[in-house]
């Protein structure tokens, strides 16, 4: 499985019903990609003070690679994600993006 995992430094005026309702196309996009398994988003707790920057993220799981490579292909997808973008500072690193692969890890 990997779990693709992103961080949004939000503008401090960005808009949350814009944010709402990038999230929800997400959340529906999901239905037009097989071997994409879940969805979630919420605001950062910052529990260890840490990531504080990062006001917002969400996170999706895929079977594999060629789900998450469909999906970052996926036109409506690239859209979304230039909406998102405008809803974050200016500043680099205000999207951070990692893919995990999780597949065959043992602790």
């Amino acid at each position: 499985m990997i779990l693709h995992l992103v961080a949004l430094a939000l503008r401090d005026d960005a808009d949350a019903a814009a944010l709402q309702d990038v999230m929800a196309g997400l959340a529906d996009l999901q239905q037009h990609h097989a071997g994409w398994t879940a969805f979630a988003h919420g605001p950062n707790i910052d529990v260890e003070h840490l990531s504080e920057r990062y006001s917002y993220g969400f996170q999706c799981s895929f079977e594999d690679r060629a789900a998450l490579d469909a999906y970052a292909v996926d036109p409506r997808h690239k859209a979304l994600g230039a909406r998102l973008g405008s809803l974050c500072e200016a500043a680099p690193g205000s999207i951070i993006v990692f893919d995990l692969d999780t597949k065959g890890l043992t602790l």
